[in-house]
Formats: structure tokens, sequence, C-alpha cells
């Protein structure tokens, strides 16, 4: 049927890391284009996507955008920002790169619940 020629890899619907690599694996091994999805994540969901995107397997365009775009303030530390060559410059340390700000976070909760053991 020659369906499912290109994926668009998210990680929240796959269930995480550890999932989404399988996929890239498999599709990188039988050649099929992998996009990252994810315009509307928070920054660390944000992060997250552009940390798998520099899998080989990415091939094509995500749609990993600058956080000014929806966001007046992010909740990461630096903000994603997309250089003039239209491309997110992807942090060159151990993790994300990116932080939580959470000082801000905690000012912008409405409700907060603990759970434990």
């Amino acid at each position: 049927m020659e369906s499912c020629r290109i994926i668009n890899l998210k990680l929240g619907r796959v269930g995480g890391f550890s999932e989404a690599i399988k996929i890239h694996d498999y599709c990188y091994v039988h050649n099929i284009p992998v996009w990252c999805g994810g315009m509307l994540e928070a920054g660390i969901g944000r992060s997250h996507n552009i940390a798998m995107s520099t899998l080989p397997g990415f091939s094509l365009p995500g749609d990993v955008s600058a956080s000014k775009r929806y966001y007046e303030e992010d909740i990461i530390e630096p903000p994603v920002t997309v250089n003039e060559e239209g491309f997110i410059n992807v942090p060159q340390v151990p993790g994300t790169g990116y932080e939580p700000k959470e000082d801000y976070i905690e000012k912008i909760t409405v409700r907060k619940e603990v759970f434990s053991a």
C-alpha cells in the first residue's frame, strides 16, 4: 500500500524517550524518514524534542519552534530561539541544555498536589 512512508514522532504520544528511540531506530534501519512533532509544548517538552531530533534518522525538519512563538515567558532558561537561517542551535552540554525556571513555575502554578508512597 506504500503507506507510512514518513513518521512524525511525538515523544508524549509514543510513551517517552525509550519508545521513541525504538521507533527511530527501526525507521533508521528501514530508511523511513522521521521528523519530530511538538509545536505546543512548553520549554521542558520542547527541549526534549530538540534533543530527540539530533538522532541521525531525523532527516526532515520538525515543527519545534521558538519559545516566544507561543509563550510570553517560557518555563526554561535559556528560551528556545531560532537563528537567522531558521534553525534551533542544539546546546552542546550534557542533558538537554535547558533548565527549568523553578521560581517562575512556582509563581504561575494554580494548583499543587503532593503524593507520597
